[in-house]
């Protein structure tokens, strides 16, 4: 099972306002998209692996199309547990990748999930990495998330980066 990097309590930011939160619905939404490029750019890692499992992908359409609200929250979250299923038996870079694909899928049901896509996708292309290549790789990586953050939640997605790092393998220090 991946590690659970999501905070012993949790930031109201990240919870929608009807559930007591602060979260807006459009902004949870751009948060759920942002984290499914997090995942998807290292989506090839786990393809190469294993080309017939498409539990990560499906996770990564099915919270794309819950932005859409063409799925219920309960589709794209039992979606995200396949696509950490997928991982469950693999190592390095093609386990990183599904697991960000499942956090990714997450996010519909707790939006938090989103920086655990964005965390496992840099590990991901830190294990891909040819030898000593691998924090330039993860840096790389960092900065190619933080470029596809919209505007709306670009301050809030590096808080909240900042105020995990440690539970999150430091992968944000970019």
């Amino acid at each position: 099972m991946p590690i659970v990097i999501l905070p012993k309590v949790r930031d109201p930011r990240f919870v929608t306002i009807r559930r007591g939160g602060t979260l807006t619905d459009s902004d949870h939404r751009l948060l759920a998209l942002w984290a499914a490029w997090c995942a998807e750019h290292v989506l090839a890692l786990f393809e190469a692996a294993q080309p017939e499992d498409r539990r990560p992908r499906q996770a990564i359409e099915l919270a794309r199309a819950w932005v859409r609200g063409e799925v219920r929250m309960t589709e794209a979250r039992t979606a995200a547990g396949h696509a950490m299923a997928a991982a469950r038996n693999l190592r390095g870079a093609p386990r990183h990748a599904a697991y960000a694909a499942g956090q990714a899928g997450a996010v519909a049901h707790v939006a938090a999930h989103e920086l655990g896509a964005a965390a496992y996708a840099i590990k991901a292309a830190r294990a891909a990495a040819p030898e000593g290549e691998g924090e330039r790789a993860a840096h790389l990586e960092c900065r190619w998330q933080r470029d596809q953050l919209a505007p709306e939640i670009r301050e809030l997605v590096l808080d909240d980066q900042r105020l995990r790092s440690d539970i999150c393998w430091s992968v944000f220090d970019c």
